[in-house]
């Protein structure tokens, strides 16, 4: 029997497969997916090249709202992760942002093979209304979702750990959240690992 491959998300081929603005251009299922969900600005997109390894996978942009479109990677052939709109203040016309929160909505209640939704919180501010609007409408269609706390650069160790307890005690109410939060930074690599390794196991 062949030795099983290791899988690692920084150094296996990111290969973009497509972007959808409507929910009729989402691309069909191939195989376990991911989800990256967060308010406009909280860092997704560098995340998203922190643990590819550094890579300009996502676009990265200090605007609000410059991702407009549901964009799908394939991981190694093994896993699809799909990068989502930012939700909440974006400088973008009401209308467009109105489409692009319906089509978040519409991806997160119908996607079949998505196993977990990655869901950032700015480490800085906590939960904002915008969040619990998402984590309620995970827990209705009994979508599993890891919080994840970004910036954690811009905290002192103690508030960053004060932040993290607060946000647990909040995911009590949650039952589709995982009961601990991941702390993490795309500017010095806290928590990255962890969050690799979570993900890798969300691939098998």
């Amino acid at each position: 029997m062949a030795e099983a491959v290791e899988f690692r998300l920084n150094a296996t081929e990111w290969r973009f497969i497509t972007g959808a603005a409507a929910i009729d251009g989402v691309p069909p299922p191939a195989g376990p997916e991911i989800a990256f969900a967060g308010r406009s600005n909280v860092g997704k997109s560098s995340l998203i090249n922190k643990i590819a390894g550094n890579r300009n996978v996502a676009r990265v942009s200090n605007t609000p709202g410059r991702t407009q479109q549901v964009n799908f990677f394939s991981v190694g052939e093994r896993l699809t992760v799909a990068d989502l709109p930012g939700y909440g203040y974006a400088a973008a016309p009401k209308e467009t942002v109105a489409g692009w929160t319906e089509l978040i909505r519409l991806y997160l209640k119908g996607r079949v093979p998505l196993r977990q939704v990655m869901l950032l919180i700015d480490g800085r501010h906590g939960i904002k209304p915008n969040d619990v609007e998402i984590m309620d409408l995970l827990d209705s269609a009994a979508v599993p979702y890891q919080v994840i706390l970004t910036k954690a650069d811009k905290l002192k160790r103690g508030e960053s750990e004060r932040m993290r307890a607060a946000t647990e005690n909040a995911l009590r109410k949650h039952p589709a959240a995982r009961p601990e939060v991941l702390v993490t930074s795309a500017e010095d690599g806290t928590g990255i690992e962890a969050l690799r390794a979570l993900i890798s196991t969300l691939a098998e």
